[in-house]
């Protein structure tokens, strides 16, 4: 081998080095890494919340701050970010309503359909729908979803 090749392999060698280097230590400053969703609730209102959703047992068909495993619940929506989508006079209105499904229409089974929570006390109702209400989304995955989403149904190109 040269000596003008050697150094053109080794050049490349070390250019190849800094740039696996670079790569490991770079941390991307875009959306990708950013987690979309987050509450505003205080503490206090999220912990009640969090011990209503668990003694009546929404996390058997609703998943919340977890990745949702598709084989193991109903395929109900996972509720990060609802409170983006819905307010807490309409979530409060859903939960108390003898038939959830007169607001909301379920394609799902009569067995898997949201039940009522109108007998649930007020005062869980009102937590509830406050902290529901809480969860949000951060805008620009929000918009993200909603271009994926119109493109996915329409086939054509979203324009805000």
């Amino acid at each position: 081998m040269k000596a003008g090749e050697k150094f053109v392999l080794g050049s490349i060698g070390v250019l190849l080095l800094f740039g696996m280097i670079r790569s490991f230590t770079h941390v991307k400053q875009d959306h990708e890494r950013d987690i979309p969703y987050y509450s505003t609730a205080s503490h206090e209102v999220a912990e009640r919340a969090t011990e209503i959703y668990r003694v009546n047992g929404c996390k058997e068909c609703h998943s919340l701050w977890t990745m949702k495993d598709m084989m193991e619940t109903v395929p109900a929506p996972i509720l990060d970010g609802i409170g983006s989508l819905r307010s807490e006079s309409w979530l409060y209105d859903y939960l108390s309503s003898s038939d959830p499904q007169s607001m909301l229409k379920s394609r799902l089974k009569k067995e898997y359909m949201m039940p009522s929570y109108a007998k649930l006390p007020e005062d869980d109702r009102r937590i509830l729908a406050e902290y529901l209400a809480s969860l949000k989304v951060k805008d620009w995955y929000l918009e993200q979803t909603k271009k994926a989403e119109y493109e996915k149904l329409t086939g054509l190109e979203y324009k805000k």
